[in-house]
């Protein structure tokens, strides 16, 4: 935190909109330009470089960790528009058989992370105890990264209101802990889709498609340049697929808000009221509803959506600008100095649902491309799942990324509130 430390806040402040938006586009055009003109580069992906150079400048306090541009706009504008355009090319008669293989990984990584949960709480609660924490802290920290851990910070934030932990400092240190092991195993899963040791032992079609397409395409080009080729698109096309995203976002909102109201505030306490609070954040859920609006149309008006040009390319852009800011909150000097304790447990989590995701996939001799991007919608979510997907090239895993994605919303809760009785939280 440089910066930080000569002026006592950093160079560009939370309230400087156009200047920090400015640092995010800038950062993204130099994340693609070098995806697709060095080969390094592509390898690591474009949204990688991004949220690696997020990362840097938030640690250097060139760029605040938390200001309205990420919150308001990224999260509440950006995200939401960029998920239905991605989801055009997600035809479910296509699919299906892939999102069927996909849930079965995603589940299979849900048990790991509650099985990290508790071994992450077993293996520190002596050292935690020993510098003066509360272990009951930590039962309650170890439930809301399950929370997040299968769901998202949705989730997180539910855990750490049912702990009464919601904004303090434990709650915040568990914050950056989270996006910090999140940024980093984002980095992990691309470089082990490209390792040999990973490929030699899974297939990897998806993988196999996109290096395929460029080498014949123009073997000079890197994978990227080639995938995202300079393609035929116009005005009409630009508007048509703003007006689209905007409505889906609309509508889906209204739906939304009819259903959320049923969502209990605490623990239900009985099937009834545990049923009414399934539906509430299930059906309550604007993603659930982007993602059935989007991924219905893309199914049954297939005809109409193929010909909006340029959806893929103006979805992928608004996920990248979304990837720079999940690199903002990794405040890494905050997690060495407050609480390294939880930077242990969540790397404890994220390695063992790493492990059962994988073997589970290898058990069940599935692909390589759905062990990654199965453990990404475990740990980030289903936006950066499909952000990865995208940013690789494997357009027909976006629809199933984020199918069992926004169903880890429902289940993070329930797993969340499990893990934290059982721990004593």
């Amino acid at each position: 935190m440089l910066f930080e430390i000569w002026l006592g806040h950093p160079l560009i402040q939370a309230d400087n909109t156009w200047g920090l938006l400015g640092v995010m586009c800038v950062s993204v055009a130099l994340a693609i330009l070098l995806e697709q003109k060095y080969r390094w580069a592509s390898r690591v992906s474009g949204s990688i470089i991004a949220l690696v150079l997020a990362m840097a400048m938030a640690n250097a306090g060139i760029i605040p960790t938390a200001c309205p541009l990420y919150d308001d706009i990224v999260w509440g504008v950006i995200v939401p528009m960029g998920i239905p355009l991605l989801l055009l090319q997600c035809n479910l008669k296509k699919i299906w058989k892939d999102a069927g293989r996909m849930l079965a990984i995603f589940l299979i990584g849900a048990v790991g992370t509650v099985a990290g949960a508790f071994l992450a709480f077993y293996a520190l609660q002596g050292a935690y105890s020993a510098a003066g924490g509360n272990v009951q802290d930590l039962a309650a920290v170890a439930s809301m990264m399950t929370g997040s851990y299968i769901g998202g910070s949705v989730n997180f934030s539910a855990m750490a209101l049912q702990h009464s932990l919601n904004g303090t400092p434990i709650a915040a240190a568990a914050t950056v802990a989270d996006n910090l092991l999140m940024a980093l195993y984002f980095f992990v899963l691309i470089a082990f889709a490209g390792m040999r040791f990973f490929r030699s032992r899974f297939h990897h079609p998806h993988i196999d498609a996109v290096e395929s397409g460029a080498s014949g395409e123009n073997s000079a080009k890197t994978q990227a340049a080639a995938f995202w080729g300079r393609k035929d698109i116009s005005l009409k096309d630009i508007a048509v697929n703003i007006a689209y995203a905007v409505v889906v976002v609309w509508v889906s909102n209204l739906i939304a808000g009819v259903f959320s109201p049923l969502s209990l505030n605490g623990v239900a306490e009985n099937f009834q009221e545990g049923f009414i609070d399934f539906v509430g954040k299930f059906f309550g859920s604007q993603y659930v509803w982007i993602t059935t609006i989007s991924v219905t149309a893309a199914t049954f008006a297939d005809k109409q959506t193929s010909r909006m040009h340029g959806s893929q390319e103006i979805g992928t852009y608004l996920i990248y600008l979304f990837l720079f800011v999940i690199g903002v909150p990794a405040n890494i000097y905050m997690v060495l100095t407050e609480a390294p304790l939880f930077l242990v447990l969540t790397f404890i989590m994220v390695v063992v649902n790493m492990l059962f995701c994988f073997f589970g996939a290898k058990l069940l001799k599935f692909d390589l491309e759905d062990a990654v991007i199965a453990s990404n919608a475990n740990i980030g979510g289903p936006t950066t799942a499909a952000g990865m997907a995208i940013s690789q090239g494997w357009a027909k895993l976006v629809g199933p990324a984020m199918l069992v994605g926004v169903l880890g919303y429902v289940i993070g809760n329930y797993a969340g509130t499990v893990v934290g009785i059982a721990l004593g939280a």
